[in-house]
């Protein structure tokens, strides 16, 4: 039977994944209103999501450090201080018609993100100790579960044409009571006393002088990082373009572009909370070659069908084709050798490299080319994730180690 502490802070978990995830898709959502607000083109509208990508990729590299000194707690509790902050600047720059104020709130937003990355995950892995369960699949499922609910509350507001400042002050107001409800339940002290726990028997704890270059020098935690980038990049790809894409690239109207990214976010939902379930009886390798699998047969069908309506039904296997490929990889990555923190760092800091290249490249191409064009960029990476599935068996089935 869990114990009452551990179930509270597995459900502030729930919370913390959630709040990013409501907060991210109810900006994304409204990206075409924010682009004719600012008279962006796509290229320059991939540089203003370049500060989100900067921002993500800043706060990943802080977080491990600041994990392995301060614990998990207060990295996370920062973190979504930060994405609570960003919403509202967010919206002040649509607001404002200010390229640089947005781009700024999407600077925090990805700080936030970033910086919170690595901490929730360590948290969660140590939850997943404690338990005996795998719970991370089920956290990012709650990210996923908040971009549903944030992406319906975004086309509502598109729909009725809900001023953007006026509906992030609102998705603000709701966040901080969430987070304020969460931070009372999360232990402290998590980060560095789950490091001590994993330190090698040459005492190697130190992640900024031995640890961190063996991490660096893993063959499987690169190849593991290298399926972290291939899908998160499909993942990033449709939180950043997926609402102009099926309106520049398929004609759809605003509102309707908004609704198929509640398709994307809701089989994103569903992939991640069932994941579990497949992880256990088939294993990391074989569910993640399915993800990349189901993933680009999407991809073909959002670039090739000229039916928007085969376009837009297929984001459906584009998001649970991404839905496992970054919690899997980062649980994979976890247990795959001693210093547990810096090896999630490492392959986060991957993972977030689709963040950082992605948006302004994808931007360049699609102002040249077509958002479809550039999509099969996109199509590249997933595929290759197909062949490197096998990385991730860093034991025999998802739950084999929690079992025993």
């Amino acid at each position: 039977m869990t114990d009452p502490a551990v179930r509270r802070r597995r459900q502030a978990l729930y919370l913390f994944f959630f709040v990013p995830g409501i907060a991210m898709s109810s900006w994304v959502t409204r990206t075409p209103d924010v682009r004719d607000r600012l008279g962006a083109s796509t290229a320059e509208m991939g540089l203003i999501l370049f500060g989100l990508s900067v921002g993500s990729m800043i706060g990943i590299l802080c977080s491990g450090r600041f994990v392995e000194r301060l614990g998990t707690r207060p990295v996370i509790v920062l973190g979504t201080v930060l994405i609570v902050a960003a919403t509202i600047v967010i919206g002040a720059g649509s607001a404002a018609s200010s390229p640089a104020l947005v781009t700024a709130g999407l600077f925090l937003f990805g700080a936030g993100m970033g910086s919170g990355e690595v901490a929730v995950n360590v948290d969660g892995a140590d939850v997943e100790r404690l338990t005996g369960t795998p719970v991370l699949p089920t956290l990012h499922g709650c990210f996923s579960l908040g971009t549903v609910v944030g992406a319906l509350a975004g086309m509502t507001a598109t729909a009725v044409e809900l001023p953007v400042h006026w509906h992030l002050a609102a998705i603000t107001v709701a966040a901080t009571g969430m987070l304020i409800h969460a931070s009372r339940a999360l232990p402290t002290g998590v980060g560095l006393s789950t490091r001590r726990r994993t330190a090698d028997p040459a005492g190697h704890t130190d992640p900024a002088g031995h640890a961190a270059p063996q991490v660096w020098k893993d063959r499987k935690l690169l190849l593991i990082g290298a399926i972290v980038l291939a899908m998160a990049l499909a993942e990033g790809a449709a939180n950043d373009w997926l609402p102009l894409l099926m309106v520049d690239g398929h004609g759809l109207d605003a509102t309707a572009g908004s609704l198929v990214y509640v398709g994307f976010a809701a089989a994103m939902t569903l992939g991640r909370f069932c994941g579990t379930f497949f992880l256990v009886r088939f294993g990391r390798a074989t569910v993640l070659r399915a993800s990349a699998l189901s993933g680009a047969l999407g991809l073909v069908l959002v670039i090739f069908s000229d039916n928007a309506a085969v376009a837009a039904a297929s984001v459906l296997f584009w998001g649970l084709g991404a839905s496992l490929g970054f919690p899997v990889a980062l649980s994979a990555a976890g247990d795959s050798g001693p210093d547990q923190t810096a090896r999630v760092s490492l392959v986060a800091v991957i993972g977030y490299v689709a963040f950082l290249v992605g948006p302004p490249a994808l931007g360049f191409l699609g102002d040249h080319y077509g958002l479809r064009t550039a999509m099969l960029a996109v199509l590249v990476f997933v595929a290759s994730a197909i062949l490197l599935a096998p990385a991730a068996d860093t034991r025999e089935r998802a739950g084999a180690t929690l079992d025993a």
